[in-house]
């Protein structure tokens, strides 16, 4: 339901593009388009850069328009916000703990989730840049739990950028709510990229590099679509819903 819902709003508030490396390992044609977009396999993990409180609406946007429901890996804080809570539970996400004796069960309940077939959807950053403006930022460095759970289940990797999502929400409360309430008119560009999915190293901290740096190149790739409003040398599928690109 979060993830139709984030399709269905996210529309109003601005204007979704969606690109992927050339030919990646997971593509599809699409039922009702002529062109080719890109799809996430199940029980893939997408990895996702954060740079914004708007971010999960976009990305959910993005991957229901791609065939994807995620299980999102996410603050247990959300879990406390009455009527959010509940979705959030009813609906399988898991709660991330940091901090506490309780952190490592979520890396146990998103391993279940990708035996299950699910796709999980994790932050590598774990936490949202301190940058207050509406300017981008590259990924910030990556906490080891996207590596550890690579290895423990052998789960292919989809590095995923996004870019735009800070024109939505930004900067103090304030700030953020005048985003929202004006944004249905801005209507801004939101720029989703799918790198090529990747296998991770067993070592820890070399996989977290790697997996860093593709999705480092996925929000370059957003970023540019973002600066060049994705109108150069792109291609329109012509399916309902939010605009798909390929390069």
């Amino acid at each position: 339901m979060l993830s139709r819902t984030a399709a269905l709003l996210l529309p109003v508030f601005g204007r979704l593009r969606i690109t992927a490396d050339p030919a990646p390992a997971v593509t599809d044609p699409a039922p009702d388009t002529a062109d080719t977009v890109p799809t996430v396999a199940p029980g893939s993990i997408v990895a996702a850069n954060h740079t914004s409180l708007a971010d999960p609406v976009v990305v959910l946007a993005a991957l229901h328009r791609l065939g994807a429901r995620p299980v999102v890996l996410a603050t247990a804080g959300l879990w406390r916000i009455p009527v959010l809570g509940t979705l959030l539970r009813h609906e399988g996400h898991i709660a991330v703990r940091r901090g506490t004796a309780r952190a490592a069960e979520s890396l146990d309940a998103a391993a279940e989730a990708l035996a299950a077939g699910r796709v999980v959807l994790i932050y590598g950053e774990g936490g949202l840049p301190r940058r207050r403006d509406s300017g981008e930022l590259p990924p910030g460095p990556f906490r080891s739990g996207l590596a550890r759970l690579a290895h423990a289940t052998g789960a292919p990797v989809v590095p995923l950028g996004q870019a735009g999502s800070r024109r939505l929400t930004s900067g103090g409360t304030a700030k953020q709510l005048a985003g929202l309430a004006t944004a249905p008119v801005r209507r801004p560009g939101l720029y989703v990229h799918l790198g090529t999915p990747l296998r991770l190293p067993a070592d820890t901290a070399e996989a977290t590099a790697r997996a860093h740096h593709a999705v480092t190149a996925a929000w370059t790739a957003a970023s540019r679509n973002a600066a060049s409003g994705g109108a150069a040398g792109r291609r329109t599928a012509a399916g309902p819903g939010p605009e798909s690109t390929r390069p």
